[in-house]
Formats: C-alpha cells, sequence, structure tokens
C-alpha cells in the first residue's frame, strides 16, 4: 500500500499570526513529502508489510525482518509521516475542546497550567531536533516527554497524544533561533484543550 501525503483540514495561513503561511508551506508540502516518499520507498520493498498498520510496523521495527538501512530509513521517515500527521490534525484555527482528554491531564498533572509548564519544558529543553509529546502508556498513563529526530512514541510501545515538532524547520522562518516564543504560541492553534 502506497501512503499519500496527507491533506490539511485548513489553508495554510489559517495559523496566522502564530504559525506563518510560508512555513506551513515548505513543512507540509516539502518535508512530510519527503518522509512520505521515503517510507513508501522502504515499504515498496517488503509487501509483507501492506497488511500492517504503520504504527504496529513502528512499534515492532527490530523484529519484522528490514534490513538495518531500511529499518534506519524507517524509524526517520516513518517517523516523520507518523509525527506530521498527528502534528497537522491537532491544531486548527479554531479550538475544539476534548473535554475528557482535559480531565485526564487535571488528574494526572494537577492542572491544565502544569501540565503545559512540564510539556513546554520538555519542548524547550529538547537539545536538537526533535519532538515533545503527551503520550500514553500500555497501563493507560499519561506521560510528557521529548525524543530526538522522527523518534515515534510507538518505538517505546506508547501512543502519541500530544505533539509538538521543535525541528527548527517548524518555526525559523518567523521565531529564528527562538524555540521558547514558538512553543508560547504553538499553544493558540492546539485544538484539544
Amino acid at each position: 500500500m502506497r501512503y499519500d501525503l496527507p491533506k490539511l483540514d485548513y489553508a495554510y495561513d489559517a495559523l496566522e499570526p502564530f504559525i506563518d503561511a510560508r512555513t506551513m508551506e515548505i513543512h507540509h508540502a516539502k518535508h512530510h513529502q519527503a518522509y512520505t516518499d521515503k517510507m513508501n520507498a522502504v515499504l515498496e520493498k517488503y509487501p509483507k508489510l501492506e497488511v500492517q498498520k504503520l504504527e504496529t510496523i513502528m512499534a515492532e521495527l527490530p523484529t519484522i525482518g528490514l534490513s538495518d538501512e531500511d529499518q534506519k530509513t524507517f524509524r526517520n521517515h516513518g517517523g516523520g509521516y507518523l509525527n506530521h500527521a498527528l502534528f497537522w490534525n491537532i491544531m486548527g484555527p479554531k479550538k475544539s475542546v476534548d473535554e475528557a482528554l482535559v480531565g485526564r491531564i487535571t488528574q494526572t498533572f494537577g492542572s491544565v497550567d502544569e501540565f503545559k509548564t512540564k510539556f513546554t519544558a520538555a519542548a524547550v529543553g529538547q537539545f536538537g531536533s526533535g519532538w515533545a509529546w503527551l503520550a500514553e502508556d500500555k497501563a493507560g498513563q499519561l506521560l510528557v516527554y521529548a525524543t530526538a529526530n522522527q523518534d515515534s512514541p510507538y518505538l517505546q510501545n506508547h501512543t502519541p497524544i500530544i505533539g509538538l515538532d521543535v525541528w527548527e524547520h517548524a518555526y525559523y522562518l518567523t521565531y529564528q533561533n527562538r524555540r521558547a516564543e514558538y512553543v508560547e504560541q504553538w499553544w493558540h492553534v492546539l485544538k484539544l484543550i
């Protein structure tokens, strides 16, 4: 099965002034397309994987029989594909608060503000390229952490709920080296809370 670049539910300029249209266009049409193409190139070599969900492939990556090089490529580009697909979906110009998620966040972290503080620290503190995550482990516990590069929570058998891309390509045109400012502004376009 060949995967396509996921379509956005909003225009590239819909998240302005928090995320500019040019960054959105480059990030989606160039970066995410490249992850999609390179992931597809790996999958085409392994027809048996066509029946597997991408999340399952990622979770079972070390044991599914890919060559070392293809495993590395899928980790990077399959991770990039999955991470960005979630990223686009949780953002939008209008809030649609998930009350159940807000309740779980409040129960786990004490308040939404405490969660935001912890999540922001993970995002700002990620050295180099990577992601900040709110993920759920197999026991149903909510966790906040950062991963390097395009590593996915699925690699740890966690389910990502909220992911923030802190690669410089996600913010550099507007925020340059001011990652903390980007993270602060990003909360305005997160739909879920």
